[in-house]
């Protein structure tokens, strides 16, 4: 997550709005996932490894067409 605002700061985005903007794109993202998926984001944002079962792959490989 450090990297990330790094690279905002570069792109001159202020210390204060930094996570306003992480935030954003997250809830963004969040909101186009398939249903039951908003918990496996929070945990690889957290740096977690989540266990992905085989249902939950078959719906990650639909958002990509697969």
């Amino acid at each position: 997550m450090d990297e990330l605002k790094e690279k905002l700061a570069a792109l001159g985005i202020g210390d204060d709005q930094i996570d306003g903007v992480i935030e954003t794109v997250v809830d963004f993202v969040k909101d186009k996932l398939p249903d039951g998926m908003e918990g496996m984001l929070d945990s690889v944002l957290k740096g977690e490894m989540p266990d992905v079962g085989g249902d939950m792959l078959d719906k990650v490989k639909g958002l990509f067409g697969g």
